[in-house]
């Protein structure tokens, strides 16, 4: 009787992650239906922008990133970059994109105070203190835009409640097994978990740190970066500050490129580690309940306990069928991603090491940045190792 009775407690459970498939490819639906409505953006009346560059060593095709921001379909706008150690090899790099563009305002401060362990929000204090307009937008230097990047981000700041926006973004992949396991991780894991969240609770309490913009008054009114330069997720925190402010969070529709080096796959497991330690910091319940969004453990088990070869493909072929759908709905129709269309292949692959990730997340609060060792302790906070 234990016997039986364990057997259906697995089947029971092995339902919720592909119930999960089922209600994130509905809210992916909802979502993209609108995001892929024409653009309407103004042509006129457009405030100056400030673009925040904190940088540190040189990343692929990092010129091309930068120059990327110099192109914009805007008229007034500035590019403020931070460099915290006088013999980074970006320096060059931004010297040659000021020879380049000299119709662009492009400025480097590098006397960078070092308020806390965080080097990133140390630099971003930094960069808003010499900003010289209201709209900060913030991105990291493996990140590229189109020409109308700055127009989406100045239509919605037009709406008085907007507090934040923010991006998804699609991969652009070198070779090598770790980069492209790393490009897959938003059509696989990002945006699933967050246009759930976001139907769930009713509003985005959240920004992604590749790309995220906000005004100086909101900045001001949760204490500035200077009172996050001990945290490890600065995205997270400036999203939820601002939320919690009562500011909506805009995602554009359109999302921002992100170049991913060649990286060995041992490189790639740091950083998914990284992403789960500072994931449960920051919502350990909701750490916990990814439990039951893994599709394939959950599968394995199913398939394993199940009475029939009937009942056990059932279990197999329903997983393939929804996670499929999910990540090539989500992937190849609404982002357009070019890593999905390449890799989608390697999702239940990608599955079975986010589930270990996830799972060693429990055992080890170290993490390595830019070649810096840390500690996350509870709550977000971030120590030197």
């Amino acid at each position: 009787m234990a016997a039986v009775a364990f057997r259906w407690v697995i089947l029971l459970l092995a339902l919720a992650p592909l119930a999960y498939y089922l209600i994130a490819i509905y809210c992916s639906l909802d979502y993209f239906i609108k995001a892929h409505r024409p653009e309407t953006l103004p042509d006129f009346g457009l405030p100056p922008l400030s673009i925040l560059k904190p940088v540190r060593g040189v990343d692929q095709d990092v010129y091309k990133n930068f120059s990327s921001f110099c192109e914009q379909n805007y008229s007034d706008y500035e590019i403020v970059f931070a460099v915290a150690d006088a013999d980074d090899p970006v320096l060059p790099v931004i010297e040659q994109l000021k020879k380049d563009f000299p119709d662009r305002t492009i400025r480097l401060i590098q006397d960078i105070p070092q308020l806390g362990p965080n080097r990133k929000l140390n630099n971003l204090a930094a960069l808003s203190r010499v900003a010289k307009h209201e709209i900060l937008v913030i991105s990291d230097s493996d990140v590229r835009v189109d020409s109308l990047y700055l127009r989406r981000v100045a239509a919605k700041f037009s709406n008085p409640n907007v507090g934040a926006v923010t991006a998804f973004f699609r991969g652009i992949t070198s070779a090598g097994l770790g980069a492209q396991f790393e490009a897959l991780v938003l059509s696989t894991e990002t945006v699933p978990n967050a246009l759930v969240a976001r139907k769930i609770e009713g509003k985005v309490q959240f920004a992604f740190g590749w790309t995220m913009a906000t005004m100086k008054t909101h900045l001001q009114a949760i204490g500035g970066f200077e009172d996050m330069v001990d945290v490890h997720s600065d995205d997270f925190e400036l999203g939820n500050r601002i939320a919690n402010k009562g500011l909506a969070i805009e995602l554009l529709p359109v999302p921002v490129d992100m170049v991913f080096p060649r990286e060995s796959f041992r490189t790639y497991l740091r950083h998914e580690l990284r992403w789960a330690i500072g994931l449960r910091s920051v919502r350990p319940s909701g750490y916990w309940g990814l439990l039951f969004t893994f599709g394939l453990p959950w599968t394995v088990l199913a398939v394993a306990v199940a009475p029939t070869f009937g009942c056990a493909a059932g279990y197999a072929a329903t997983y393939l069928l929804l996670r499929l759908t999910l990540v090539l709905l989500i992937g190849i129709w609404g982002l357009n991603d070019p890593a999905t269309r390449k890799f989608w292949w390697l999702t239940p692959f990608r599955d079975a090491i986010n589930f270990l990730v996830w799972f060693a997340g429990f055992f080890t609060n170290q993490i390595e940045w830019r070649g810096i060792k840390y500690k996350v302790k509870k709550g977000n906070k971030l120590v030197p190792a």
